[in-house]
């Protein structure tokens, strides 16, 4: 930390950092309620309509733009399910207790709705744009609220920013420390190897990054789900008592057991409420910037399509939290991906490790990838479609120095260009939330 503060003075840190927490967390939730009273609760009255658009034969071939909306689908769920959602889980069990895996749902329903609305605003917006446009997203959407020429360009900043560290160099330092730690090679080595994939990633364009997450997401998501399930089936004895713990802990200290100490219900919503936001990337307007791009007529269906990528990468955060619970590791003292190295070990041994390394490489690499496309498109609308070969390089040295140093020094900057994102984003969906009830009136 004090490597990046220098004189940043102790009392603008405290208050921004205070600023990061309770009131950023509320703010998102309460734009997240906001949506879903508007929407009247799509998130649960077209929810098997959704599902039923993901599975209909046949979507992912209707390409009218970029990419066709399944597979923006796939890019946002891959954008998602990264190491946020293994890790992150553990430390928030560590940090709030069983109890945050129970907010990590509640919120993760609330925030569909907020999925919804960003992605209906980037359909709308992205088809009727003039061709060859280089805005997308929340950089298009946001023009249309006050100030939104200034906002637009600080998103895209901002987000540009956020993707080439948490979506690019966070993600290769996760890669390369798992594949050094399962191999034994050279930090250097990897990092070269890793950079120059990247650089073949980044130079393909959109449909090299399609194939890739078209390859990459369906392994990682059934690896995962294969081994969570043979966990909690291996453990399910104790599943009564891990979800009444679970429950409990989310609203009572007192049910927590095993000597934990620090623990309260407050610390318990925060960790779950956080850890929602942070894995389902919902009001980041990341996945509106996958869906922009599509050139679909109908924003109704994206944004119910875009919904399920929120409730499932909800759902994979619960996971974790349930089978770190069920084995009985969740009080041990250990954190991160220890915490759910732990876990696996239960069922599977010393190759607990390897599915837990096998996890972080896929998952880190299928965000590093999808972040390959929206980093660009970030890019594009800063500089007009402007020195792409620029943007290449600085992507592939991002992931170079990512796997070799631990960008966790600069956390503390990382955390404000996501209340950035975040804050800008919401204000424009909430901003323009009236008009899409108007909208989905109109056509009933």
């Amino acid at each position: 930390m004090n490597e990046f503060l220098g004189d940043l003075p102790h009392t603008l840190y405290t208050l921004t950092d205070w600023l990061l927490g309770w009131p950023l967390i509320l703010y998102t939730v309460g734009i997240g309620i906001f949506c879903s009273f508007a929407f009247r609760f799509i998130q649960f009255t077209h929810f098997f309509r959704a599902w039923r658009l993901i599975l209909k034969p046949g979507t992912e071939n209707k390409v009218k733009g970029q990419m066709s909306p399944f597979q923006a689908f796939i890019n946002t769920l891959s954008t998602n399910l990264g190491n946020g959602s293994v890790v992150g889980a553990a430390v928030a069990v560590y940090m709030g207790g069983p109890g945050a895996g129970f907010w990590v749902v509640v919120i993760g329903l609330v925030l569909m709705s907020v999925r919804f609305a960003e992605v209906y605003l980037s359909t709308l917006y992205g088809a009727q744009a003039p061709q060859g446009t280089v805005l997308g997203g929340p950089m298009l959407y946001l023009r249309s609220v006050i100030g939104g020429k200034v906002l637009s360009s600080i998103y895209a900043f901002t987000c540009l920013f956020f993707g080439l560290v948490v979506g690019n160099a966070m993600q290769t330092h996760s890669i390369s420390w798992s594949m050094q730690t399962a191999t034994g090679l050279n930090d250097q080595i990897l990092a070269v190897g890793i950079a120059l994939f990247v650089l073949y990633v980044v130079m393909g364009g959109a449909q090299r990054v399609v194939a890739l997450s078209n390859a990459i997401v369906p392994v990682k998501v059934v690896v995962f789900f294969a081994s969570a399930l043979a966990l909690i089936i291996y453990h399910i004895s104790a599943l009564p008592a891990a979800l009444s713990l679970i429950f409990h802990s989310a609203f009572s200290a007192d049910a927590l057991a095993g000597g934990a100490v620090g623990f309260s219900v407050m610390y318990a919503i925060r960790f779950g409420m956080n850890l929602a936001i942070t894995a389902t990337e919902s009001g980041l307007g990341t996945a509106g910037i996958l869906f922009g791009f599509t050139g679909d007529q109908d924003p109704v269906d994206s944004g119910l399509l875009a919904m399920i990528s929120t409730f499932v990468s909800s759902l994979v955060c619960f996971l974790v939290v349930l089978c770190i619970v069920m084995s009985g590791v969740w009080d041990s003292g250990l954190t991160s991906a220890k915490l759910t190295i732990a876990a696996f070990n239960t069922l599977f041994g010393v190759y607990g490790g390897w599915i837990v390394s096998f996890l972080s490489i896929s998952f880190g690499l299928g965000v590093l990838v999808a972040y390959a496309y929206i980093c660009r498109a970030a890019w594009s609308s800063l500089t007009g479609g402007k020195f792409i070969y620029t943007f290449m390089l600085l992507y592939a040295f991002a992931s170079f120095v990512g796997a070799l140093i631990d960008v966790n020094t600069i956390w503390f900057a990382i955390a404000v260009m996501n209340g950035l994102m975040l804050f800008i984003n919401l204000f424009g969906v909430a901003y323009l939330t009236p008009s899409i009830v108007q909208q989905l009136c109109a056509k009933k």
